[in-house]
């Protein structure tokens, strides 16, 4: 069995990003059909000081940059070469996708709570809540506490107003405190026999009437 490292063909990966210096959407690396396909997709090929590379023209809007950047990844991809498109210019992910995620979480636990059947399951909605680890209520918590640190290193703005600051500070105490009292409800709730669902009512099997015995003649 072979123990040689392979030999990686670097230069037949593209990587399409913005250089933070010029402003300019840049693609480095590829091989001769790549640059055929970036050329067909509006790239325009320079001689740099590691080789030849291709660049988006001047004059174009940050939305321009990206559409055509996504439109020659994808170019790219289709024709079988491997491709990395820096996130920022992916025209087609969605502006604020992890905000949205996170309130569509929130309206989804709210929906949990208000479907819920059983202890079991409002236990759980409460252990998404304030779980240690990956509560929601913990890490707010992290949130306000980071925020703060950052308000405390800046002295200037401390100095001019003590108590907002300090306010901010104990904030992160209730929310500890709250989420333990949540924590306490769960364990509750998850050691609670199980209730019925509202609405319904218990029922016990009916016992049928037995048939009437056959009259002797």
């Amino acid at each position: 069995m072979s123990c040689e490292e392979p030999d990686f063909w670097v230069l037949d990966y593209l990587t399409v990003t913005k250089d933070p210096r010029t402003g300019l959407v840049v693609a480095i690396g590829g091989t001769e059909q790549a640059a055929d396909t970036l050329q067909r997709t509006g790239f325009v090929n320079h001689p740099g000081p590691r080789g030849e590379y291709h660049r988006l023209p001047h004059g174009l809007t940050d939305d321009e940059q990206r559409l055509k950047a996504t439109a020659a990844s994808h170019a790219l991809l289709a024709a079988g070469h491997s491709v990395h498109l820096d996130p920022a210019l992916n025209a087609l992910a969605t502006p604020y996708g992890d905000r949205e995620a996170a309130l569509r979480y929130l309206a989804g636990l709210v929906e949990r709570a208000s479907d819920a059947t059983s202890s079991r399951e409002v236990a759980e909605v409460l252990t998404a809540v304030a779980a240690p680890t990956t509560g929601l209520l913990p890490l707010v918590r992290e949130v306000v506490l980071t925020a703060w640190t950052a308000l405390a290193a800046d002295t200037d703005t401390v100095g001019a107003e003590p108590e907002p600051a300090a306010r901010l500070a104990d904030s992160t105490e209730v929310l500890v405190r709250t989420a333990h009292r949540i924590l306490l409800a769960r364990n509750h709730l998850a050691r609670a026999p199980e209730r019925t669902a509202p609405g319904t009512t218990a029922t016990t099997p009916v016992e049928q009437p037995s048939a009437p015995a056959a009259r002797r003649r």
